[in-house]
């Protein structure tokens, strides 16, 4: 009997600790999700990027920051500027990308990035539906206030980002969407992370990318990882699987937040490609 009741009692112990972990991973599983920083480490005029400071209104009276990079001048007097709106990751704020910023500038397009309520100057708090209405809001902003046609409107979605991004074309019209190391669905990262637990039934976020993008009717761009470490190469796959044509799969190389892949010339060439750039405008 005494072999019983410590058998029970052990058993009692891992199933409250079980259930410990699953309530804490719900209740504080947005600190997982999001994590922001206020403070910019750089600003563009700092990597001799021309830039405007731009704060839009979203719900609640609050307002969201983005840098509006403008095209270089060789690429404004020959051909029609593309413009990317990029989407970024869960961490950090808008000025953790500059290094991106001076890559897309490189290639000839003008970029417009925006931090989420929450992150870097922007008000309010994240959730899953702020980054949808922050994302449109983005977009509208450069329809009605910058005049950007839809076709010439390249989404740029990157890992968290790829979520919104997705959303977004849902949506509205665009030229194309990129979708980079990004994942399927809160639920697959979730078991992915924590295999151990049931994500699905405790997730308290969607984000359910696969399930969307064979909606959209733009061209449509994964480009993903076989070494990313943080979220599988086989979620990238998964996305590409489901989205329609047209559609192209491009194979990054290094880790989640390496960026060596910048100056390869099948991700450079597949980008201009993709947007219709002329291979003059060099990063």
């Amino acid at each position: 009997m005494k072999a019983v009741r410590m058998l029970l009692t052990f058993i009692f112990v891992i199933v409250g600790l079980f259930v410990l972990l699953a309530a804490g991973l719900y209740l504080f599983q947005d600190r997982v999700v999001f994590v922001p920083q206020r403070d910019f480490v750089i600003t563009p005029d700092q990597v001799n990027l021309k830039w405007d400071d731009i704060y839009i209104e979203v719900g609640n009276g609050e307002k969201i920051n983005g840098w509006f990079i403008p095209a270089p001048e060789s690429s404004r007097e020959n051909d029609t500027v593309k413009t990317v709106l990029f989407c970024h990751g869960n961490a950090g704020n808008i000025s953790h990308r500059t290094f991106t910023l001076q890559f897309l500038h490189g290639l000839g397009v003008e970029v417009f990035i925006f931090d989420y309520r929450g992150y870097g100057q922007s008000g309010g708090t994240p959730s899953e539906q702020n980054l949808y209405e922050d994302t449109r809001a983005a977009y509208d902003w450069l329809l009605n206030e910058k005049g950007v046609a839809p076709e010439n409107l390249y989404v740029l979605g990157r890992s968290l980002g790829g979520a919104p991004a997705i959303e977004l074309v849902s949506q509205v019209p665009c030229g194309g969407v990129i979708v980079e190391s990004s994942f399927s669905s809160a639920a697959d990262i979730g078991n992915n992370m924590f295999p151990w637990l049931p994500a699905k039934l405790i997730s308290r976020f969607k984000l359910d990318s696969v399930g969307k993008i064979g909606q959209l009717t733009c061209p449509v761009l994964v480009t993903h990882s076989p070494d990313d470490r943080l979220i599988p190469y086989e979620m990238g796959r998964a996305l590409f699987e489901a989205a329609r044509e047209p559609k192209t799969f491009i194979d990054l190389m290094g880790d989640h937040n390496e960026r060596d892949y910048f100056e390869s010339d099948l991700y450079i060439n597949g980008l201009r490609q993709f947007m219709g750039l002329h291979a003059e405008s060099s990063p």
